[in-house]
């Protein structure tokens, strides 16, 4: 059975950390706030932290491979 990794934009931060805890690393290098922040869109995450979107989402992606 293959697993997919599914990380979009709009999944909070805290429901792609519960599901891919290794996208943590990416989340703290970029500076996306995982904890008070934790209830944002991955988009509005990386809107506020300057990060450009389809880098993070690709990051993610790799990261929770």
């Amino acid at each position: 059975m293959v697993n997919t990794i599914d990380i979009n934009p709009d999944m909070t931060v805290d429901e792609t950390l519960r599901k891919y805890p290794k996208a943590q690393t990416v989340f703290v290098r970029y500076g996306v706030d995982t904890c008070c922040g934790g209830f944002r869109k991955i988009r509005d995450g990386a809107r506020i932290a300057g990060v450009e979107l389809e880098k993070l989402l690709t990051e993610l992606t790799t990261a929770a491979s």
